[in-house]
């Protein structure tokens, strides 16, 4: 591609310099910068790519996207309104719009993205449609499957748009997409042209970033602006705003809703739950081996989209009932212990409580939470986080999760305002232990036999956040280890014996 095509592309505001050249490349980091490369410039949270114009310039970039010019370089600058719209178009150029050769589902909500996303790819690799996943756990490229590690559920545009165009190379005929609000608000997801659009439960979050609940719901809202079919949950208390912004066709799921798409007579068990299901003239039982109501609804959303696309919804039934789980999410710990431990990503109010209500019936003894709050995310969940899990639970351990810039202590003081307000007295049933680690070895070290222990925020993730360090993590090998620690994970009978006194 020339660097006049590329700039045709992108239609800046003005151009300084004369665009001609070869283009070897896209980037928005100077540390990556070749000759001939296109560097933008893109403002960040806590970096602006502008103030490396002049060392992506000196290491040999072909040309500068950037919303303000720079002095004293040597290379033609295209001045647009917005990088990061600019990169979106140059990657879909440079990729060959590799969106237009997949079916792109798209699935946005504040929770159950993640699991709506695996069930909805269940469903279609059942019909033979050989979906791509783009998300927070994984990605699915062809038929081989990778951990994401990237933090960014949505990548950035240019790592998108090679994602997409690698499925497109591997054969797959289908993506399913986590749609992040903050994906769709920065443009991530500018020119991904979606044919369905998912909406799970929308509660608040995220308002450091979009100010208010309205501007949140608005994001999200873009995913469904363009799909030609809208996929919603009518249990959802954001129903109404997402079906009047709706322009196209709708279906809708839902459990206590009158929807096209129903579960009833549902039979909640430790496992999964089993259900019947309706749509249309179509009616089923689905074994769902995901445990909790919640996963019922995520589970319905991939029902409403074979439904809608009229596949074999008897072959789509059973495919629901073959995902064994999805990592991070309920996700067991068993090293022989008398008590529950549970993993789950459960870092909202909401989410917090459906779960909480869920394992209430499972626990024969009490139930133990551990959790906490992501720093420079919105501070306003933090106390209502404390006063629902102080509300259900029996015992609550308060620790960092990724307090990043933050100082963690006043993170942890304001959940631990709400779970006072709530009636949970420190020492008591109250613990706030900072350091994460520490705070599970208590957590397992007050455990009794039948109890619950729920280790909530962390879910999948391979690190967590001090500052600008990205420390390595994994919550579920963390657990291995404090319950190894505490005497679980070998034969001793005696000592079982003793914890269960």
């Amino acid at each position: 591609m020339g660097l006049g095509e590329l700039t045709d592309v992108i239609a800046p505001e003005r151009v300084v310099g004369m665009p001609v050249g070869e283009v070897s490349g896209l980037g928005y980091d100077s540390r990556s910068v070749t000759p001939g490369s296109v560097f933008f410039a893109v403002p960040g949270v806590h970096v602006d790519g502008h103030r490396f114009v002049s060392q992506a310039a000196a290491r040999g970039a072909l040309a500068v996207v950037a919303e303000r010019e720079t002095a004293g370089i040597d290379v033609p600058q295209l001045i647009v309104d917005r990088t990061r719209r600019a990169l979106a178009d140059a990657a879909d150029a440079w990729y060959g719009r590799p969106s237009e050769r997949l079916e792109v589902i798209g699935v946005t909500g504040t929770d159950g993205k993640t699991t709506t996303s695996h069930l909805a790819a269940a469903v279609l690799a059942a019909a033979g449609r050989r979906p791509g996943m783009v998300g927070t756990v994984a990605l699915r490229i062809g038929d081989r499957v990778r951990p994401n590690q990237d933090r960014n559920t949505t990548p950035e545009a240019l790592e998108l748009q090679a994602t997409l165009a690698a499925m497109v190379d591997a054969g797959n005929q289908s993506v399913v997409l986590e749609a992040t609000s903050h994906g769709l608000a920065l443009d991530r997801l500018r020119n991904c042209r979606f044919d369905v659009g998912i909406v799970t439960t929308v509660t608040s979050e995220h308002l450091e970033f979009h100010g208010t609940l309205e501007a949140y719901r608005s994001a999200k809202a873009r995913l469904i602006d363009e799909a030609p079919l809208v996929i919603l949950n009518a249990d959802d208390a954001a129903f109404a705003y997402f079906r009047a912004r709706a322009r196209s066709r709708v279906v809708t799921y839902g459990v206590e809703s009158d929807a096209d798409v129903r579960a009833t007579d549902l039979q909640p068990t430790a496992d999964g739950t089993g259900f019947r299901a309706s749509a249309g003239r179509w009616q089923g039982v689905v074994r769902l081996r995901l445990p909790g109501r919640f996963n019922v609804h995520n589970a319905l959303a991939a029902l409403a989209l074979a439904h809608a696309q009229a596949l074999d919804l008897d072959t789509a039934a059973h495919a629901l009932g073959e995902v064994a789980g999805v990592p991070g999410r309920m996700e067991r710990i068993d090293e022989g212990q008398p008590f529950a431990v549970i993993v789950d990503y459960a870092h909202t109010a909401d989410s917090l409580g459906k779960v909480l209500r869920m394992l209430r019936p499972l626990a024969s003894g009490r139930l133990i939470v551990v959790f906490g709050s992501a720093g420079e995310r919105d501070r306003s969940k933090r106390a209502p986080m404390g006063r629902i899990v102080a509300e259900l639970a029996d015992a609550l351990v308060i620790a960092d999760e990724d307090p990043r810039l933050e100082d963690p202590r006043d993170i942890n003081e304001a959940i631990a305002a709400g779970a006072r307000a709530a009636g949970a007295a420190e020492g008591d049933r109250l613990w706030v232990i900072d350091d994460r680690r520490a705070a599970i070895a208590h957590a397992v070290a007050i455990a009794r036999a039948g109890d619950v222990l729920l280790l909530a925020g962390k879910g999948h993730e391979q690190c967590i956040i001090y500052g600008t360090e990205r420390r390595w993590w994994d919550e579920r090998v963390v657990a291995r280890e404090a319950l190894r620690v505490a005497g679980w994970g070998t034969v001793n009978d005696r000592r079982a014996d003793d914890r269960q006194s």
